[in-house]
């Protein structure tokens, strides 16, 4: 369990034991050092203090210490740099990120809006379309009955104008009839005297022709009659077809209207179609500047790996350092402690001291 506070002399003994390992006194470094004991910013206001305060006076400090200070101080400053420019660049890119992302969903929401609209306006155009052409089928099928009646009525005017070619050809036999009889009359009555037998047989016989072309006159006045009611009925089944056709005419030119909108709708899908290849071309170069922005990120983050490189690089070479001037201490240290290589330097620094009393004396 960690302790409720710690003392300076431990953050100072932390500190230092780290620079011995050779790490940067960071404050987790230092906290883990402790035992993950005391708050970072505690531990962050002692290891300020103690960098204000620096080696004490009269205190010895090692150049590999020295040295290893200067280089913890530049990588935490090299690493606090990188870190900012990497939360800069992160941060910016986050931003742009969204803003396009946001960017995008209204594009999309508009495009599907726009599909939407589109789709609506097909289905109707499609209605129309079905409609228009149900109604010209129909418009058709009555051209072509309209076309018929029209056949039937010509063929019944051509009956009728038979019929009455006919008739009147009926009409000229009855006078030819009449006017012979006639003729017979009075052809009798001047021969009645002399051919009273011969008239009788003849005025029977003619008696006996007359009924025959009365009755295939009454005969062809019914089938004149059969003909004006046929007639009549052809004018009414004409009146009629005329009817229709009027209504069938009506009905195309309500139909305009329906041609118009229906070109409206034509020229709104175009203009819609238009619309989404600009609204594809926008997604298009958003997801472009996208891609930019993450070969920037790529770019900074191929940064700060070669600095973090660089800060081993410079960490190897500073235990490199290190290590030769340990050696050298090593061997700065052993030169006094040898006795024989002392007996030497007093023997040496002796005869120097002879000989130079010897030249002030003379001697």
């Amino acid at each position: 369990m960690a302790r409720a506070g710690i003392y300076k002399s431990e953050v100072l003994r932390a500190r230092d034991k780290l620079l011995a390992t050779g790490r940067y006194p960071s404050i987790d470094a230092v906290r883990e050092e402790l035992g993950n004991t005391g708050s970072k910013g505690t531990i962050h206001r002692y290891l300020k203090e103690i960098e204000e305060e620096g080696p004490a006076t009269g205190s010895r400090v090692a150049v590999s210490e020295a040295i290893q200070d200067l280089v913890g101080r530049l990588a935490a400053r090299l690493n606090e740099e990188a870190d900012e420019r990497v939360s800069m660049a992160q941060t910016k890119h986050a931003e742009q990120l969204s803003q396009q992302q946001q960017a995008a969903a209204a594009l999309t929401t508009e495009a599907q809006a726009t599909r939407q609209q589109l789709e609506q306006t097909q289905r109707a155009l499609a209605d129309e379309k079905a409609s228009h052409a149900k109604t010209s089928e129909e418009l058709r099928a009555q051209t072509l009955h309209g076309i018929q009646l029209t056949q039937q009525v010509a063929d019944l005017q051509e009956r009728i104008a038979a019929e009455e070619r006919h008739r009147q050809s009926l009409e000229e036999k009855h006078q030819h009839a009449r006017q012979a009889l006639e003729h017979f009359r009075q052809s009798t009555k001047e021969q009645r005297d002399q051919d009273q037998r011969k008239h009788e047989q003849q005025a029977q016989y003619l008696q006996a022709e007359v009924r025959t072309v009365n009755e295939t006159l009454a005969t062809k006045q019914q089938e004149a009659v059969h003909t004006l009611q046929d007639n009549a009925r052809l004018l009414g089944d004409l009146s009629r077809a005329q009817g229709d056709l009027h209504q069938v005419q009506e009905e195309v030119r309500g139909l305009r209207p329906l041609k118009d909108e229906l070109g409206f709708a034509q020229r709104r899908v175009e203009e819609l179609g238009r619309r989404l290849v600009e609204q594809d071309a926008a997604v298009q170069q958003l997801s472009t500047s996208n891609k930019e922005l993450l070969t920037k990120v790529d770019e900074v983050l191929t940064a700060k790996q070669q600095l973090e490189l660089a800060l081993a690089t410079a960490r190897s070479s500073v235990t490199a350092q290190e290590q030769v001037v340990a050696s050298m201490l090593e061997r700065l240290t052993a030169t006094p402690a040898d006795p024989d290589l002392a007996a030497v330097k007093d023997a040496e620094v002796g005869g120097r001291k002879v000989t130079k009393k010897a030249a002030v004396t003379g001697t």
